[in-house]
């Protein structure tokens, strides 16, 4: 015959955790994101002297630079470290590109630089601090006129904002 030995597992109930002690919120607290004032508009800007030229008043510089054969954008910080940059002599770019140089090269670093701004957590540049003969209007500068504002217009619609926000003084 068949025998079935019935056993039976002793249950232990553990007593539950006390979790009051993760509530207790310490009474230091050291701040790991260096860039957490700048995003809170509480960090310093750097003013210089006045007759400092270009001003270095803001804390993200985008810089758009164009040379005989290609157009390159960066952004700096105000002490001349860049963060972000793009160039069409990236081949990642260039290979999408009729050429380096126009218009339409100059509205796709534009995207480009956008979306590697927001994938670095930058969402505030300054783009006023520029040369200021980079805005004449006469016909002779016409095109990069148009460069320049193409780039603008492409950043913008990229969801970067083109204008710091005012520093708040406590």
């Amino acid at each position: 015959g068949l025998r079935f030995a019935s056993t039976t597992a002793s249950v232990r109930t553990e007593t539950e955790a006390d979790t009051s002690e993760n509530e207790i919120v310490a009474p230091d607290f050291t701040n790991r994101n260096p860039r957490n004032l700048e995003q809170l508009a509480l960090a310093r800007k750097e003013r210089g002297w006045k007759t400092t030229w270009p001003k270095r008043e803001f804390w993200h510089r985008l810089r758009l630079e164009r040379t005989q054969h290609y157009a390159e954008a960066f952004v700096e910080r105000c002490n001349g470290d860049v963060v972000v940059s793009a160039s069409t002599r990236e081949w990642a770019i260039k290979r999408h590109l009729y050429s380096p140089k126009g218009v339409t090269a100059c509205k796709n670093l534009g995207r480009v630089m956008a979306q590697r701004c927001l994938e670095a957590g930058i969402n505030f540049v300054n783009f006023k601090a520029v040369i200021p003969w980079e805005h004449r209007c006469d016909s002779a500068s016409t095109h990069l006129l148009t460069l320049i504002q193409e780039f603008k217009k492409a950043v913008e619609e990229g969801g970067v904002v083109l204008r710091e926000p005012r520093r708040i003084y406590r």
